[in-house]
């Protein structure tokens, strides 16, 4: 089994910028992140615009159901930005994505600063991806959510059930 990753940028692959502080984005971090978690599986990475989920129209939405419906594989990680991480679910989930096994997961906190939830999210999420059965699914934190019962707690920083 070959796992596709697709990147879409979040605040999982942003990158802070030293000279102004600003978070922005420039190369997508999942090639070093791949590399660190150490998996033995085989992985494809795709990578698409990297965007603030925020920034991200029904074409952006469009352009990752378009990569997962192309996907030869069966499961499939989607790195999204949290907080319109369950708009972009909901669009794979209403097209019934054809047999395959779909995680979404990012990070509240960038990969590349302290304390980041990036490289736990994304192993939890590569690991559910192989053993969930076909569907549209949310793994963050260590829980895993289906995409039509799944909403960000802003406050609390975490995702919940509806």
């Amino acid at each position: 089994m070959t796992l596709r990753i697709i990147a879409t940028g979040g605040t999982f692959d942003k990158h802070y910028n030293e000279l102004n502080g600003v978070l922005g984005f420039a190369e997508s971090h999942l090639p070093e992140v791949i590399k660190r978690s150490r998996m033995t599986v085989p992985v494809e990475l795709e990578t698409l615009p990297l965007l603030d989920s925020l920034e991200m129209q029904d074409a952006d939405r469009q352009r990752v159901l378009a990569s997962v419906q192309a996907a030869p594989e069966s499961a499939i990680v989607i790195v999204h930005g949290t907080d319109t991480m369950r708009e972009t679910a909901e669009v794979l989930g209403a097209a019934a994505a054809s047999g395959k096994t779909i995680v979404f997961t990012g990070a509240m906190i960038p990969y590349a600063i302290a304390n980041s939830d990036a490289l736990f999210n994304f192993g939890f999420a590569c690991g559910v991806a192989q053993v969930l059965p076909a569907g549209v699914y949310v793994a963050m934190n260590g829980k895993i959510f289906s995409w039509d019962n799944v909403s960000k707690n802003r406050a609390a920083g975490v995702f919940q059930a509806r």
